[in-house]
């Protein structure tokens, strides 16, 4: 018999690869589980690059299985080569631990937390990792490592072929790695590891830790990497990274991205990042042709799930007021300047690139003069416009780039 969250998984997308893929779905059907997910705590909030790792630990819940989402307070100390070209920037405990209080917002949003039995479980590793005994630690579980497998690794392989450094501290990481799942086993009762693709490594290391030490089999699995249709990686514009904490992205502009997704990525979004049934979805593809209705079904599915209901509705509106009835919506992107700086003027291009609408003048002054700059929905062709009182009506106008960009600029 199939085990439903893991068919769910497969059909949905999200299982690119497992070490025993009916072993584990027998041990789902007998009994509830506790997997886990590790994440980066490098910044204050985690980008859409980590939200299908998120997804999938609400569709655990949703079978009964209970997540534990781990904040790598201790491994943030060294940095994760996995994917890297370079070392990280090394940041202090005192920085990683603010991280980690703002980034569990986003969990809190997402996850459901009054079902004890699903609820999710919050651990830092930096519990465990910054008392480690050095000598003790080589002995009882470096002795289990072999540098030879380790150098067979993807992290470690392709830094070393590209002749980039990979430090010794770094070299460590899958060894801490395996070392947590070994705790969260013991401690939690942790039977399973996901993570991306390009952490096969590190899990088969935990895996295998615990089966020679304990004798007792745990399970890893991994997701696919998740590439756009333009071959960029997840989570990246042009314009920075797509932050999940609503106090670096405003929930309109999280809308906006999804809006904006490539033709040929909506169906498969769809799938990873929204929980319509699937066989709701499938026939909800059958019966619309509209490709830019199933961008707005993601948008508004997906700024539901990290940032409800209402502020989904808010931003579906303000979208509809600017770009189809040429108004202003209330959820705009709001730039204010002083009344005291307007009376004296404000140079087009001082605010586009003061405000990073555009990074600099030059490119705001090629906007410009391929007529992607508009006022009130009013193309300005002089790049020496200044801004006045006058401009304005009731203290507030539109400022747009190109089609999907637009920004209120008030006086205060």
């Amino acid at each position: 018999m199939k085990n439903m969250f893991l068919q769910e998984m497969q059909e949905r997308g999200y299982l690119h690869q497992c070490t025993n893929l009916n072993k584990l779905g027998e041990i789902c059907n007998k009994k509830s589980i506790s997997g886990y997910i590790g994440f980066d705590c490098t910044a204050s909030s985690l980008h859409v690059g980590s939200l299908l790792q998120i997804m999938i630990l609400k569709l655990m819940q949703k079978h009964g299985h209970q997540p534990i989402v781990l904040l790598g307070g201790g491994t943030t100390l060294i940095g994760d080569p996995s994917g890297k070209d370079s070392t990280r920037k090394i940041l202090e405990q005192k920085q990683i631990k603010k991280n980690i209080q703002s980034i569990k917002r986003v969990f809190k949003n997402i996850l459901k937390t009054s079902n004890r039995k699903v609820a999710p479980i919050f651990v830092d590793n930096a519990e465990w990792l910054t008392k480690l005994n050095y000598i003790q630690f080589l002995r009882d579980i470096g002795s289990h490592f072999t540098i030879n497998k380790m150098l067979t690794f993807d992290s470690v392989k392709l830094r070393l072929e590209r002749e980039q450094s990979l430090s010794y501290m770094e070299f460590n990481y899958m060894i801490l790695q395996a070392y947590d799942f070994y705790k969260l086993f013991i401690n939690n009762n942790c039977l399973l590891q996901i993570g991306g693709s390009d952490q096969w490594g590190n899990i088969v290391n935990g895996v295998e830790l615990i089966r020679r030490i304990y004798q007792k089999e745990a399970y890893g699995l991994t997701t696919p990497l998740i590439t756009l249709a333009s071959g960029a990686k997840m989570g990246k514009t042009e314009t920075g990274a797509i932050w999940l904490n609503e106090d670096q992205l405003s929930p309109y502009d999280y809308w906006q991205f999804w809006r904006n997704t490539d033709d040929q990525d909506v169906k498969r979004f769809l799938n990873f990042f929204t929980e319509i049934d699937l066989r709701d979805l499938k026939e909800i593809f059958e019966k619309e042709k509209n490709i830019n209705n199933l961008k707005i079904l993601l948008a508004n599915e997906a700024t539901k799930i990290l940032h409800g209901k209402a502020a989904s509705k808010k931003a579906a509106n303000t979208a509809k007021e600017t770009f189809e009835k040429k108004g202003m919506g209330s959820d705009l992107p709001v730039i204010e300047i002083q009344s005291i700086e307007i009376k004296k003027g404000v140079n087009i291009l001082d605010l586009i690139a003061k405000n990073n609408i555009l990074p600099s003048k030059s490119e705001a002054r090629r906007a410009i003069s391929n007529k992607g700059i508009r006022i009130d929905d009013i193309i300005i062709k002089d790049e020496k416009k200044i801004l006045l009182p006058i401009d304005f009506k009731k203290n507030i106008l539109k400022l747009s780039y190109g089609k999907k960009k637009h920004y209120l600029v008030k006086i205060i």
